[in-house]
Formats: structure tokens, sequence, C-alpha cells
């Protein structure tokens, strides 16, 4: 008889209880149980690779197991390829229908009829429901994963058809009980896409059958510390308190890089030492390095003009222009999982955020020839004053033409010199940056590891602080020196960088820019300030 399989943490579709170490499903969304008893249609949101399917199935399996209630799962993903061709988008979604009842083990009496009802293309699939629903013994429940890959009129449709269907049970007519809708979009822009408008009514539109708009959450910090217990209780291997915490504060709970982090820290050290922060910090840079499937899902987004919108001045410090669509904007982002909130313009993770400037600065590292090793002293440490001279010499030869070819203008000045950093430092040090809209600044620490004379390892610690001198601005030295003060007396340094970037049209022509002086913090500190 083979032995079980080791579980192991997934990173890679919909988790299983007999592979993977996972949280137990339906506690992740308590509200959707009662829902269902209540007969209700609902949207079922949250960024991708969150863990929807995995909530998807295991409600499926449990409320059928239960017997009173015929509950499936199945996803509209292959139906995308069909897009306004309404009548093929039905036969995809009824095949996809068909092919999950058929792998769920079910009774006869239970599965859906074959062949499908014959009618005019534009009403089979609530044909098909309500010619199952009639023959079910039990109150059919259906979750539809994937809905936001139908497209333009086959969604329109599609919805159109469950509203119809929702409305005529109350005279009788058999339709599903309950009905989940779960996609990476909130209720509003199922709304658009199918004939409505945001903040009103319409008669026309198929959500006004649905009421609630769930959002399946990220983990608690609790939450990931008993995931990974359960790789402790399996293999003996630790998670130490600090490396746990860490990957909290990295993730912020993000479920699919909370498992990729340990997956990648495991298959780098095996099954034996305990999992210290160290471990964590290595095993993030080799993520972001990789650029994993699922950061690059999210990176694909930068470029659309509604996320370009919203991101745009989260890394110029900036506050955004408003108007009556922003906050549509800002809730479309949010959905996609790339900030934290929709009141405090945050990205959602440091991992993310240094992902997005690591990702844009990608067209400016091509222009960096310096030679990273010749950045390291005799003694082992980083030369941050060369790196600042020599950022004075590129800035003076390529900023001007990187500055127009940035498609995030208002951002620029910062993606360049993280590009700039990232390529000279990331080699054998790390990067953490710390930006959000309105703040004016972008926060830079520069963490290098060396070993000391006496060979004991010790890590070098460099602070910087971005601002940016804007037309018809006051000079934001006096806010910059009292920012970046504050900033010191966070991380306990005695001194750093404050790098201006003047972009007035009045400023030095670009081949003089690059001064460098000295300069005390309203607490006395001595720190160097750059203009360019």
């Amino acid at each position: 008889m083979r032995p079980p399989r080791a579980k192991y943490f997934n990173t890679t579709g919909p988790c299983g209880p007999q592979h993977h170490y996972m949280l137990p499903p339906t506690q992740r969304l308590p509200q959707a149980r009662e829902l269902i008893e209540m007969d209700r249609y609902f949207v079922l949101h949250a960024p991708r690779q969150t863990g929807k399917t995995t909530v998807l199935d295991a409600l499926a399996s449990g409320l059928t197991a239960e017997g009173d209630i015929a509950a499936l799962s199945f996803s509209c993903e292959r139906a995308k390829s069909a897009g306004d061709d309404v009548e093929w988008a039905e036969s995809l979604l009824l095949d996809s229908l068909r092919e999950a009842a058929d792998l769920s083990s079910w009774p006869e009496e239970l599965l859906p009829p074959d062949p499908w009802p014959q009618v005019t293309p534009g009403s089979r699939f609530g044909a098909a429901l309500r010619e199952w629903c009639r023959r079910c013994p039990r109150r059919v429940v259906l979750f539809l994963d994937e809905i936001d890959a139908l497209q333009g009129n086959s969604l329109v449709s599609i919805l159109s058809q469950l509203r119809d269907g929702h409305n005529r049970r109350s005279k009788g007519y058999p339709f599903p009980a309950s009905m989940v809708l779960c996609g990476l979009r909130d209720l509003r822009d199922y709304k658009v896409a199918s004939g409505g408008e945001l903040g009103r009514s319409n008669p026309a539109s198929p959500f006004n059958i649905v009421t609630e708009s769930l959002r399946l959450g990220d983990f608690t910090a609790d939450e990931i510390a008993e995931l990974y217990d359960q790789h402790t209780q399996a293999t003996g291997q630790e998670f130490t308190k600090d490396a746990v915490d860490r990957v909290f504060e990295l993730t912020q709970g993000q479920p699919w890089l909370v498992n990729a982090l340990a997956f990648e820290i495991i298959l780098q050290i095996g099954e034996t030492a305990a999992i210290t922060t160290g471990q964590v910090e290595d095993a993030k840079e080799r993520l972001i390095r990789k650029r994993a499937t699922h950061l690059d899902s999210l990176v694909a987004r930068l470029r659309e003009p509604r996320v370009e919108r919203v991101i745009e001045p989260i890394l110029a410090g900036t506050w955004p222009d408003t108007d009556s669509s922003f906050d549509d904007d800002v809730s479309y982002v949010h959905d996609l999982g790339l900030i934290r909130a929709t009141r405090e313009l945050e990205i959602a993770n440091p991992i993310y955020r240094e992902v997005l400037l690591r990702i844009l600065g990608q067209r400016t590292e091509r222009f960096v020839l310096a030679d990273p090793h010749s950045f390291v002293l005799p003694d082992g440490r980083f030369d941050l004053p060369r790196l600042l001279r020599e950022f004075v010499v590129f800035w003076r030869e390529h900023g001007e033409v990187l500055i127009c070819q940035e498609g995030y203008h208002e951002a620029a000045c910062q993606i360049i010199l993280m590009a700039f950093l990232h390529r000279l430092v990331n080699g054998g040090g790390q990067c953490d940056r710390e930006y959000a809209a309105g703040t004016k600044r972008l926060d830079v620490l520069v963490r290098w590891p060396y070993t000391s004379p006496e060979g004991e390892r010790l890590v070098q610690r460099e602070a910087m602080e971005l601002k940016v001198w804007r037309a018809g601005e006051t000079d934001p030295t006096p806010d910059g020196l009292a920012q970046l003060d504050r900033y010191l007396d966070r991380l306990t340094l005695h001194t750093g960088a404050l790098v201006i970037f003047d972009r007035r049209p009045e400023a030095l022509p670009w081949k003089e820019r690059g001064g460098f002086e000295q300069a005390a913090t309203p607490s006395g500190r001595q720190v160097t300030v750059l203009r360019v």
C-alpha cells in the first residue's frame, strides 16, 4: 500500500484537504451559509488567488452532504472565448455545468437532464436550470465561479436569464433556490456590464435581485500561525514567531503570498531547520525575482487607465484629481487586490509595493550600466554617497528622456531613482519602500548585510527621503527635513539623505542639476540634501 502523500503549501489552483495545508474554508465566509438558507442570490468577490474557488467547493460539498440540497460549483472561465456570441457562451457554460455534475458522484436523480432542453438561443441557460430544478428532488443551489469571464452580450444575456428565473420563483417556477456569482468584481461593475448605471435603481439591470455583495478577506496573523502550525505538527519543523510575524507584515495576509513564502522556504531549506525571519526575507526576494504567475497577473493591470489613475498618485505621494468616476476606479483597483482599502490609498502589502516599483522601473534599469560590485567598500559596506554621485551623472544624461517615456508621468522621478537603486543594491542588499497618496514623499531604507573584521554578521542601514518640487509650490526642503527626521527617529538612525527633484519650469538646465549640501533636521541630525 502506498504511503499517503505529504501535504504542502499550495500556490496553484484550489486547495484540497487531502494534499494541502489549509484553513477550514467555510469559516472564512460565515455569512454565505445564512444567505443560502434564506434562498438569496448574492455576489462573492475577491482578488485572484485568495481562495474563492476553494470556499465554493467546500460549501457545495458540505451542503450536498446534508441531504436537503444539491449544491454545485462550476467555472464560467471557458465561456470567455465566446465573447458576444450568446449561443456559443450558453453551450460552453452548460458543458462546464454538466462536467462538474458528472464529477460530483451524485446519484442519478440529482443530476441535470441529458440532453438539455432545445429552446431558442438566448434562453437556453435559463431553460436548462428550470428543467433541472423541476426534476431534482432537492433544492438546487448553484455557484457560478469566474462569472466575470463572460463578456459583452453574453454576460448581459446570462444575467438577464438568471434575473428572470429568480423573479418567477414566487409563482412556482422551478429555478435554483440560491445562487452565488463569484469573481473579481464587486456588484457595481456587473451593473455596468449588464446595462445598469452606478448609484441608480435600474429595473432593466439583472442585479436588482441581489442585495448582498460579500468580499472574501485575507488571513489574519492568527490564521497564518494556525496554517503554518499544520506544517509544524506534520513535520516537526517550526516557524519561529518572528518569522510568522514577518510573513504577516510582508503579505498583510494575502493567501497566495502566505502560501508561496512558506513553499519557497521549504523548497530551499528542506523540512529540518526552524524557519527564521532571514529565510522569510530570502524567500520574498526569490518570489519577486521569479515574477511568479500571480504577481505577473497583477503587473499586467498596471497599464489599464483605471488602475493607473489610482496607483499613480500613490507612487507620487500626491492627492488624486477626483471626479464622479474616481471612487468607482478606486473600488475596481481594490477589487483587484492592489490597494489595501478604498479610503486610505495605500498599496495592499509591502511585497506588492516593491513589485510595482520594480516592474515600472524596468525600462530605466536597462540604462544603468554601472557595476554593482564597484559600490562595495573594502570593509564590505555599501558606498551610498558614491551611488548618489553616480545617480547625478545618470540623471543629467538620461533623466529628461526617461521622464518623457514614463507612462506614470507624475511618479516618474520616484520610479527612476528606485530603478537605479534596485539595479545597484538588490544584488547583495535590499530596499524597503514606503509610500502612500497624500504623503508628498517616498521613504527608502537600504539594508546591506556585511561581515565585520571580527567576523560578526551586521546589517548596514541607510535611509533616504524623496520629494518632488512641482510648479507653483514652495521649496519642499523644510517639510522634507522634518519628514526625514521622523523617519530616522523611527529607524533609530542618526543621519540620512533627502533627495529633491525639481520639476518646475524654471528649474536649472539638465546638465547643471545635481547639487549636494549639508543640512540639519529639526532635531539636529546632520543629513545630506541632493537637488536634481
